[in-house]
């Protein structure tokens, strides 16, 4: 038994001395095969992807999922870094977006250093509640939506001055940390008088706004282009949404515009309306035209195309079915997310990958990533370096060529028109012209 015992205690110490001549070789002038650590980077978006606005903002949202899926499958992005999606929903107790609840999302995401950027949002009044918050902190937000002139413009100009001017309130620090890829309401706007007046020959018209900052600046540079034409404004109406439109109909019937325009979104009163009006007869052909906020599959299947007069809506950036070259990421996004595309899908995965780059532009310039959710001393400067890649940042994405001016709003100034029609068997946007200015 004792020679047994001797036996395996010399076997075991000589596996330990074994094991430490290759730990020895391990520690030479080899190195070591340690691998090395992945730094993780967040990407987030703050978006209306429930309720109501899941139309609107859930596509912008898969856009973006995709862009953050890319890179990470591309080993030669960014060595040494993985990034991780951050979604959040700003869709509130009502069943749409709610600007409280984005500036609640907005000031978690920011509590985390691990972020280093924000898609979104997609409303221009979850804008205006987020906006004051990011530019403090600062982190940079990209939306692939929004469109209310004076988020980032000043002037009489542009319908923002006086009560209007609310860039000193939502820049505090005076520095740009805000962007978007959709151009603004000083063009949409615009762009729907022409399109009505001039193509369509409507020469009346009865104006509805759902009171929101995005309906009532949109309204407003529709009015100011419509009368420089030579176009009647029978009246405006500011009217917060409702499920019932009778009394408002009934008004509009009795004066019996060319057409009626809704500055608004679906879930804030263009789908009811503009369903109530088929019951109206006076009202029953007559067209009904708005900006993006209508441009929705929930807004086409509500409507159909057997009753009432034509629909149309402008879009403010580029309809990507038109260029060849977005076909991969039509692909690639109609296989993920059959039946989900949206009209800022595009633009969603373009914000993403604008941060992306950026990020990836800080860091080989030397910029240095928070290593934890609570680095958050790191975050500060890491973040301000993504601020100055964004702003000098020159891509060509999914909806065009993408640049920023001196206000953070694109350089790329494209609205695109589109009509309700049957498209493949069903109810859809069907691509109806394009403008560039």
């Amino acid at each position: 038994m004792t020679k047994r015992l001797s036996r395996l205690f010399a076997l075991v110490l000589g596996m330990v001395l074994f094991m430490g001549i290759l730990a020895a070789c391990g520690s030479g002038t080899q190195g070591t095969t340690t691998a090395p650590s992945t730094i993780t980077i967040k990407i987030a978006t703050e978006l209306p992807v429930s309720g109501a606005d899941a139309g609107s903002g859930k596509p912008a949202e898969n856009g973006a999922h995709i862009a953050v899926d890319e890179v990470n499958a591309d080993p030669n992005f960014l060595p040494g870094y993985k990034f991780e999606f951050d979604p959040q929903d700003d869709v509130g107790a009502g069943g749409v977006h709610d600007p409280s609840v984005g500036a609640k999302n907005v000031t978690s995401l920011i509590s985390d250093a691990l972020v280093a950027g924000i898609a979104g949002p997609f409303n221009s009044n979850v804008a205006k509640a987020e906006m004051p918050i990011s530019n403090q902190a600062p982190i940079v937000q990209i939306s692939p939506a929004n469109t209310n002139t004076c988020l980032t413009q000043e002037g009489a100009d542009v319908q923002c001055s006086g009560a209007n001017d609310l860039v000193p309130t939502l820049r505090p620090t005076g520095k740009v940390t805000y962007f978007r890829v959709a151009t603004t309401d000083s063009n949409q706007g615009p762009v729907g008088a022409d399109f009505a007046f001039k193509k369509l020959g409507l020469k009346t018209v009865y104006v509805v706004d759902d009171t929101e900052v995005y309906g009532t600046g949109l309204a407003g540079a529709f009015v100011t282009e419509f009368q420089k034409l030579g176009g009647k404004i029978i009246n405006h109406d500011s009217i917060k949404s409702t499920t019932d439109y009778t009394q408002e109909l009934t008004k509009i019937a009795a004066t019996k515009p060319d057409f009626v325009y809704f500055a608004g979104l679906d879930s804030t009163g263009g789908i009811n309306l503009r369903k109530q009006m088929a019951g109206i007869p006076a009202l029953e052909k007559t067209p009904f035209i708005g900006g993006d906020g209508l441009q929705t599959a929930p807004m086409a299947t509500a409507i159909g195309t057997t009753k009432g007069g034509s629909v149309y809506a402008t879009v403010a950036t580029i309809d990507p079915t038109q260029i060849p070259s977005a076909k991969s990421f039509l692909d690639k996004y109609n296989a993920k997310y059959p039946n989900a595309y949206g009209a800022y899908a595009a633009a969603g995965y373009d914000c993403a990958k604008i941060i992306l780059n950026a990020v990836k532009a800080a860091v080989q310039a030397g910029a240095k990533a928070p290593t934890s959710s609570s680095d958050t001393d790191t975050a500060k400067t890491f973040r301000q370096a993504v601020i100055d890649q964004v702003a000098k940042i020159s891509y060509d994405g999914i909806t065009g060529h993408q640049s920023f001016d001196k206000n953070g709003d694109t350089t790329s100034k494209v609205i695109t028109i589109f009509q309700l029609a049957d498209v493949n068997g069903k109810p859809d946007w069907k691509y109806a012209d394009a403008i560039t200015l």
